[in-house]
């Protein structure tokens, strides 16, 4: 059995490492247009603002121990086409130059995404990057360090966003965010928790340009400002992050099934709509949890996970995977928040008959050092209660609240089963009724 599989970052490698060790005979080729592969993306924000300093760490395998597990490796090699009838892929080696051809039994996408560019005016100036891959972290890095770069402008207020706003903060540049839309992060959390997340953001004394449109860039080589409907702002540097596009547009002609953005739409098994061809990671949807629609959430958790499944199913088995709660989470400066399940407008869009609860509590005793306001809001069913959502905000503890709620929800718990969980107790990490304690008993 000869399988192929497009992409080597996160759900294709893995696919691979699964599928060899289970199926030891098996031909396993995988081609990764980059020269890395199983590469943690996530880390990059935190390389650029110098929270650590030896990229490699971010690198979970070389090349080199992926050949040593038996799988055929070939880096810098890109797939330009597939042709699922006859079963083959048009391969460009892009250090020769050289294009040949390869047949497959079983095929898995896994080819991830890439930012997307905006159509604004002198995008291509000077000092104005994204940061997806490891040479953009590398460049930014320098950037960051740069005396002469004092103003950073970041457009797009997503987790990336955020996160390399909190990086060039650490390294004492001047920061303005600049969002289309009405708040930051709105795909993700709902309007009371982004609320105090956009009042950390400015204490800190981070420009924040909500409902703002960038429509283009001034500079001679360089770029110097950033120009809106409203405002023209002077920068030294510019950060794309407005969201990713699936890289899909090489299989425009396959047939195979996608949403609008270009994401392919998988089953549980990481199916397609073409046999033997599977897809996952961030070309692809997610089976979800809590909806019948495909999702579109590309996260690295998801990746990895429906990645090992397909890894199983690529070797004949039909192992499924019970769907994702979209659970994510970011820290902001010193606030972090965690979310998971359906939000508020979710729940809304879906027709559910729903509820919610959002209570401010403490995360923790007031006579042990560390204090602090906690958030929680519980989305769940108006009739029998069983949680559908959940997200936290504040500056200590959020984030693993917020995995005892995906926990929760998984199990489908109630929020009176929430109200009575029980929860670990001591001075320095709660108090006796726990903060989810005090959401799941406020929730009727």
């Amino acid at each position: 059995m000869k399988v192929i599989i497009i992409g080597g970052i996160a759900a294709g490698m893995s696919a691979a490492a699964k599928l060899k060790r289970s199926h030891k005979e098996a031909q396993v080729i995988v081609y990764e247009k980059s020269p890395f592969i199983s590469f943690g993306g996530c880390g990059l924000p935190y390389y650029v603002g110098q929270y650590f300093d030896n990229h490699e760490q971010m690198f979970a395998r070389t090349p080199e121990q992926a050949i040593q597990s038996g799988i055929e490796l070939y880096v810098e090699h890109e797939v330009l086409k597939v042709n699922t009838e006859e079963k083959s892929v048009e391969v460009k080696n892009l250090k020769t130059g050289e294009v040949f051809t390869q047949n497959y039994d079983r095929l898995m996408v896994a080819t991830g995404s890439s930012p997307v560019i905006p159509p604004i005016k002198n995008i291509d100036l000077k000092n104005v990057h994204t940061l997806r891959n490891m040479e953009d972290g590398h460049i930014l890095r320098e950037k960051m360090q740069d005396e002469s770069i004092k103003k950073v402008g970041i457009i797009g207020a997503g987790f990336i966003g955020l996160e390399v706003a909190e990086a060039a903060k650490k390294m004492g540049k001047e920061v303005s965010i600049f969002q289309s839309g009405d708040r930051v992060l709105k795909a993700t959390f709902d309007k009371e928790i982004t609320d105090i997340l956009e009042a950390e953001i400015q204490k800190e004394g981070v420009n924040l340009y909500l409902n703002t449109m960038v429509t283009g860039l001034n500079g001679t080589e360089k770029v110097e400002q950033i120009v809106t409907n409203e405002h023209v702002v002077d920068v030294d540097l510019v950060i794309l992050a407005i969201g990713v596009r699936p890289n899909t547009a090489f299989l425009k002609d396959t047939g195979l099934e996608m949403l609008p953005n270009g994401a392919i739409i998988v089953d549980n098994e990481g199916k397609t709509s073409i046999e033997d061809v599977y897809a996952a990671g961030d070309c692809a949807t997610v089976p979800h949890f809590l909806k019948e629609a495909p999702a579109y959430i590309p996260l690295a958790t998801n990746a990895n996970k429906l990645g090992r499944i397909v890894g199983e199913n690529l070797g004949g088995k039909a192992e499924r995977f019970e769907g994702t709660l979209g659970s994510s989470c970011l820290k902001v400066i010193h606030m972090e928040a965690g979310r998971t399940g359906l939000s508020e407008d979710e729940a809304r869009e879906a027709g559910i008959d729903y509820k919610v609860a959002f209570i401010t509590d403490k995360n923790q005793t007031d006579y042990y050092p560390g204090q602090e306001s906690i958030s929680i809001k519980l989305i769940y069913e108006a009739n029998t209660k069983v949680l559908l959502g959940g997200q936290v905000v504040g500056k200590k503890d959020a984030v693993q609240r917020t995995n005892v709620l995906s926990t929760a929800i998984y199990a489908k718990m109630t929020t009176k089963q929430l109200g009575m969980l029980d929860l670990c107790y001591a001075p320095p990490f709660a108090r006796t009724w726990d903060a989810l304690n005090v959401a799941g008993n406020v929730a009727k």
